[in-house]
């Protein structure tokens, strides 16, 4: 027999598995075993397991063994679908002792199992470390890849999350709306058609993201979609008879497709500039040689009303396509545009990168050498109807640097705008007047693209890309 309280009733029970006598009410959840185990591909996060009675959800309650109770954190809950419920902690120092307790929730209360124990592990020797502050950053963290690391970064720099690539993560790791990591890490195999990969948020590898008909994938830009689809930049490469134009006979001409693809598989939608575009399109220097660089796609967004915002570095030119027919709605900027350009340079951008939808009628891009002296962040308003540009912010570091190759451009609430400043190793954050509030201090090398998000839980949700 035994007694307890519950909610200011007295219990009884009465024998091993005994219900309580004199229940009001539903009963408590409880925790009759948990464990925790290490993350095998990060040793700042652990997997904590629990068997839950009675709970609608779990979450845990963590604090290194150094600190007093009631200093602990928590994580969000987990549903609790099944016996078992798996819940990860992430964000943990290295080289540290933690307790931890599996909490469930239930519509009868919350209860703590009993407490955990685990020591996390010494960072990789090759890791790259950071240090970064301001006068007033955003909350949460960056994400971006370093070397042989997908990695995510907290406002002092510090490494709170990685997940290691032998051949090395790639041009870009970035987080989505879905709430999942994507990279597409180079393989060993000169030739391989390389695909994109999806992260969960311990690093487990969740699928494989290819481009339809044996197309090669570029490592510029993804967009997953809540239905498990994806839209996606491919290289398709025809051998063309440029003589007409400057060019060779037999040159090898690349342009770059854009695909949406089920999350089966099938091919949903395909757009081909061969379709739509030009060779003329491109500078005659540049297509003179015996391999063509024709459009170099480097930046996919879907605007507010549905349609497709393309980036093409090597013509200069964003171009805006029907997401149902593949109609080309507008050229902005290179040899074809379309629109009267107001309070800009000539030209007015130039070699741009990571073009972005941010509001109706509003986008945002990296300027790499419009102005050859400064790279420079820059938002148009765009009136179709009128085919008018406007200049309305433009924002360049203060040390004046140039990145002829990568970078990028990422809008953040209350105005505020993350560049990444590419080869030119500055990723910095800027309030809606322009003044620096952020930076990665030093020169944290080349960073394609960088992108903050909110929560380690929850990567990319929440958040513009």
């Amino acid at each position: 027999m035994r007694r307890y309280r519950y909610g200011g009733i007295a219990l009884l029970l009465v024998g091993c598995g005994s219900e309580p006598v004199g229940v009001r009410g539903p009963l408590p959840p409880a925790i009759p075993s948990a464990a925790v185990v290490p993350n095998i591909h990060n040793v700042l996060s652990a997997l904590v397991s629990a068997r839950a009675v009675r709970a609608d959800s779990v979450a845990v309650r963590f604090r290194r063994a150094d600190e007093a109770p009631g200093t602990e954190s928590v994580t969000p809950p987990v549903p609790a679908t099944g016996d078992v419920v798996t819940i990860p902690v992430l964000g943990l120092l290295p080289d540290r002792r933690y307790v931890v307790h599996a909490v469930a929730y239930g519509e009868g209360g919350t209860v703590a199992g009993d407490p955990l124990h685990l020591t996390t592990g010494s960072l990789p020797p090759d890791l790259p470390r950071y240090s970064a502050g301001g006068t007033d950053p955003s909350p949460g963290y960056v994400v971006f890849a370093a070397g042989r690391y997908g990695l995510v970064i907290d406002n002092t720099g510090r490494v709170v999350w990685y997940r290691h690539f032998p051949d090395g993560a790639g041009l870009n790791f970035m987080a989505q709306p879905t709430g999942r990591y994507v990279l597409r890490p180079p393989t060993p195999v000169l030739g391989d058609t390389e695909p994109w990969v999806e992260l969960d948020v311990l690093g487990n590898v969740t699928r494989t993201l290819s481009c339809a008909a044996g197309l090669q994938s570029r490592p510029h830009d993804i967009i997953l979609e809540p239905d498990g689809s994806f839209r996606l930049l491919c290289d398709e490469t025809r051998t063309m008879d440029l003589t007409a134009h400057g060019g060779v006979a037999n040159a090898r001409v690349t342009g770059t497709v854009v695909q949406h693809i089920s999350a089966t598989g099938e091919l949903l939608f395909q757009w081909s500039p061969f379709d739509h575009f030009e060779i003329t399109d491109l500078d005659a220097a540049d297509r003179s040689g015996a391999s063509v660089n024709w459009t170099h796609g480097n930046a996919l967004d879907v605007d507010t009303d549905g349609n497709l915002l393309l980036s093409f570095r090597s013509l200069g030119e964003i171009t805006k396509i029907d997401a149902r027919t593949g109609a080309v709605i507008w050229r902005l900027g290179g040899r074809r545009n379309q629109f009267a350009l107001h309070d800009t340079a000539t030209p007015a951008f130039a070699r741009q990168h990571s073009v972005r939808a941010c509001a109706p009628g509003t986008l945002v891009l990296l300027d790499n050498v419009g102005d050859p002296t400064a790279s420079k962040a820059e938002r148009y308003v765009i009136d179709e109807a009128s085919r008018t540009a406007r200049l309305v912010h433009s924002y360049g570091s203060a040390s004046r640097v140039v990145t002829e190759i990568g970078g990028s451009v990422q809008t953040l609430t209350d105005g505020r705008t993350l560049v990444s400043f590419g080869t030119a190793g500055r990723v910095e954050e800027y309030d809606v007047s322009g003044h620096l509030t952020w930076r990665i201090e030093g020169n944290p090398g080349y960073v394609f693209r960088a992108q903050r998000i909110r929560s380690l839980y929850a990567p990319g949700v929440g958040t513009s890309r």
